[in-house]
């Protein structure tokens, strides 16, 4: 058993000088000045948003670059004839300050006459609301792609309406939406959609598998291989590892790309062994992974063995399972992790950037 005493004394914490840089080379580029570290951010739902903030925050300090935000499109789907991008539209609602706070998706002070109205017409679903102002992104959206544009041209036209301070891609073009397999009680198994899976039942059935139908044949979106390349660092956020960060990485071309990276920085979304937000701890259990800060960077792997994270930033209230990270080929950084403003959610992005000089 390894001794915690002993493989605490590697442990970085914010403030102290890190014994033992994952990339030396980038530390002029990772601090302030010279124009700052160029960021790639890997993201998807609620907790991707908020820690996209701290993100653009940050970075706004330290006079560096807009970052590139990496965007989940797994959740996509068509319904009532339209196109929906959850995630897209949440990263760009957060970034461009019209979102719902309270409830953590769509636009504020958004109403649904239309979702009534679609309601009446037995059209849509019933437990899957759209907002009237949402439903004017997704007009627009579907507008577009009729015409012929490609999700990234929709995304980038998009981003022309509100000074996001961030460059938004999503993952693909292709249309890889997530499908769960659940096993019913009578043991038969059927596929649902994510988002009937995740916003009708709750997670509440008992999901078998995920995966992506048309992802072997996906490639990244035009500027996705390219932004890694030129980034000083990429940064996970602490989106769902399975069914936000999963389908990003699950794109042929992706972990090429990232292992290949400058240097490799994640953050946990998971404090004190339980999910901050969601059912992300029904997927992990679904695919064998614990709900703890160790186990999901182990999920992901360290970069030198063929993983994803060169260092893994976890809550104090985890600290001691940075032995096990550190036992996994990955350098912990214990910081305080939870995103309670925009201040705090750029406190952990410095805490990243500095992991990764």
């Amino acid at each position: 058993m390894t001794d915690p005493g002993a493989a605490a004394a590697s442990v970085h914490h914010p403030g102290e000088s890190a014994p033992d840089p994952v990339h030396s080379r980038q530390d002029d580029a990772l601090s302030a000045g010279d124009g700052g570290p160029r960021v790639v951010v890997l993201a998807g739902g609620v907790g991707g948003a908020k820690f996209t903030l701290g993100v653009r925050a940050a970075l706004a300090r330290r006079g560096a670059p807009e970052a590139t935000v990496v965007v989940n499109t797994g959740d996509d789907l068509w319904l009532s004839g339209v196109r929906l991008q959850p995630d897209v539209d949440s990263i760009t609602y957060a970034l461009a300050g019209v979102n719902d706070t309270s409830r953590g998706w769509g636009r504020a002070g958004d109403t649904e006459r239309v979702h009534a109205e679609l309601q009446e017409w037995g059209a849509g679903w019933p437990w899957f609301t759209l907002g009237d102002l949402d439903l004017g992104t997704h007009l627009a959206r579907t507008g577009w792609l009729r015409e012929g544009l490609t999700p990234t041209q929709v995304l980038e036209r998009m981003a022309r309406r509100w000074d996001l301070g961030a460059r938004l891609l999503p993952m693909t073009d292709a249309e890889a939406d997530t499908i769960v397999t659940v096993r019913d009680t009578d043991g038969a198994e059927r596929d649902l959609h994510f988002q009937e899976w995740w916003t009708r039942h709750r997670a509440a059935l008992t999901p078998v598998r995920f995966g992506n139908p048309g992802i072997a044949a996906a490639s990244p979106a035009p500027g996705v291989v390219e932004a890694i390349a030129g980034a000083d660092v990429v940064l996970v956020a602490p989106s769902n590892p399975v069914v936000s960060i999963g389908p990003i990485l699950a794109v042929p071309g992706m972990r090429e790309a990232l292992a290949a990276a400058s240097a490799v920085v994640g953050v946990s979304p998971i404090i004190g062994g339980r999910v901050v937000r969601g059912m992300a701890d029904v997927c992990l259990t679904a695919i064998g992974v614990e709900t703890s800060a160790a186990a999901v960077a182990a999920h992901y792997g360290a970069r030198r063995a063929g993983g994803l994270l060169d260092a893994w930033l976890i809550a104090e209230e985890d600290a001691a399972t940075a032995p096990a990270v550190e036992a996994a080929g990955i350098r912990p950084v214990v910081t305080p992790l939870w995103m309670t403003d925009v201040d705090a959610s750029a406190a952990i992005v410095d805490a990243a950037l500095a992991a990764a000089s």
